[in-house]
């Protein structure tokens, strides 16, 4: 959850979307830098080795992911689509862990999603809802369902495509961003 503190900094006026943008980006570069140094030099701290789940040990590990979805929809989508897709990751998603996880490859149980569902649902309906969305309420809610759907889903499974974990880091944001954007564009 400490990773609101970025989208809160946004929220709180502290800095602008576009400062936002550029302190993800850096995130993104750091995180990066330290990824090839972790995955292809062999820089091994202790705090890898605490805090990196068994497949992500030969891949990029969840924070790097993060900065990852997160930088890609604060430059992809405005702030009424990205901050709710922001903050089903970093207050959805481990909220969503602390009641359930998975494996990859399986699902978690229906109560996990449907607490994940609900709590995307209200964080997105306020920024989907507001002015800055421009679309009647019922679209706005009806954005805010299809968001915290797609991050239900995303949440739910974990993929693996040719031994390699698609982690919910990754798939969170972008899954709400889209589907977001996408209700509503055809609603207003």
């Amino acid at each position: 959850m400490s990773g609101t503190g970025l989208p809160a900094l946004y929220l709180l006026d502290l800095v602008t979307w576009r400062e936002l943008q550029y302190l993800l980006a850096a995130g993104l570069l750091v995180a990066g830098v330290l990824e090839f140094f972790r995955l292809f030099v062999g820089l091994d701290w202790w705090v890898y080795r605490r805090l990196t789940r068994e497949y992500e040990r030969g891949n990029p590990a969840g924070y790097a992911l993060y900065f990852v979805s997160l930088t890609a929809v604060a430059f992809l989508f405005d702030p009424p689509v990205a901050v709710p897709g922001m903050l089903m990751l970093t207050v959805g998603d481990p909220i969503s862990g602390l009641l359930g996880s998975n494996d990859a490859g399986r699902g978690k149980r229906l109560g996990v999603l449907a607490a994940m569902f609900g709590v995307c649902f209200l964080l997105a309906v306020p920024f989907t809802t507001s002015q800055a969305a421009s679309v009647p309420w019922l679209v706005g809610v009806a954005a805010a369902a299809a968001g915290a759907a797609g991050a239900t889903l995303a949440d739910g499974v974990k993929p693996v495509v040719a031994t390699y974990v698609i982690d919910d880091n990754l798939s969170i944001p972008p899954a709400a961003c889209v589907a977001i954007w996408a209700v509503l564009l055809l609603g207003g």
